[in-house]
């Protein structure tokens, strides 16, 4: 979503999920090579482009514990775009956090990739969603997948994708618990080799291309879930407590520790947010569906 207002231009950066998510190997170059179906959410943060006369680029973000310096990645894709294309204008770039940190969700990806639409359009570049890729990958691996958005199959380090249908559509439950993941950790502490079982990646998108919800749902696996949920069990609580109140499956996304639950029924959704929220176990709740359809309120 782009809104235009002369110099100012506001976009939506949508969280991801990972509806499946495998490792293959872990590369020689030290990268994982994954294989997985990712698929956009309703829940967003908001970015607001502003050009500006003087060169230099400015990055406030609502969040004390967020800084807007060199650190962040949205100062580095705007550097890199700016360098690129020898932009002579500087840039004010104002966010509104939504998307709760250290969650894989990709926040950090999706603001990141809000940069690349929103600075192509500012400035006119002309980027194609190619070129935008190719660059979105220097910044992280999940960055060309929040450019592109919707469903897809990820592979590589993440930066090959191939777009697939549109999953079918339901209502979504997340649930973060108050805990931070660092996803460095749990890639160190995985062994990709001695993984055993491997989700059914090719079974997913069949149910997915078929419009299969149920079948989409049983197949969702993440082999992170071995590392994840060792260190944090309340993660596996979370997941227990979707699925015995109606969820067709629950899982970890990403990362972690956040957890989301696939439900038909708005109601049984909403229900479990408020019994969730009672029980304390997690600390961001919020109920949606997939970015761009009707459930995604």
């Amino acid at each position: 979503m782009v809104e235009d207002k002369g110099n100012t231009i506001i976009r939506k950066a949508y969280a991801k999920i990972n509806l499946a998510l495998d490792v293959i190997r872990r590369r020689e170059d030290g990268y994982h090579e994954v294989r997985m179906i990712m698929q956009t959410i309703g829940l967003y943060d908001v970015l607001t482009f502003t050009m500006c006369k003087s060169s230099g680029i400015t990055v406030l973000t609502d969040k004390e514990e967020l800084p807007g310096d060199e650190s962040n990645l949205i100062y580095k894709a705007a550097k890199l775009i700016i360098e690129k294309y020898a932009v002579q204008q500087g840039v004010r770039i104002e966010l509104q956090k939504n998307i709760p940190m250290a969650a894989g969700m990709a926040g950090g990806s999706t603001d990141a990739a809000a940069v690349f639409h929103g600075m192509n359009e500012l400035f006119g570049l002309g980027m194609s969603e190619d070129e935008m890729c190719a660059l979105g990958v220097k910044i992280g691996a999940d960055v060309p997948y929040c450019i592109q958005g919707g469903t897809a199959l990820s592979e590589g380090i993440g930066e090959i994708l191939t777009r697939l249908s549109d999953a079918p559509a339901c209502y979504v439950l997340i649930a973060k618990p108050d805990i931070d993941v660092s996803t460095k950790y749990v890639y160190e502490n995985l062994h990709a080799d001695s993984l055993t079982d491997h989700p059914n990646v090719d079974g997913m998108k069949a149910a997915i291309e078929g419009g299969d919800l149920h079948r989409m749902a049983e197949y969702m696996e993440n082999v992170l879930e071995t590392v994840t949920i060792k260190a944090y069990p309340v993660i596996e609580e979370i997941k227990d407590f979707m699925k015995s109140r109606g969820a067709l499956n629950a899982l970890m996304s990403g990362s972690g520790p956040t957890v989301f639950g696939i439900f038909e029924k708005e109601e049984e959704a909403r229900k479990t947010y408020d019994e969730l929220k009672e029980a304390g176990l997690a600390k961001n709740i919020f109920v949606t569906g997939w970015a761009g359809m009707p459930t995604e309120k």
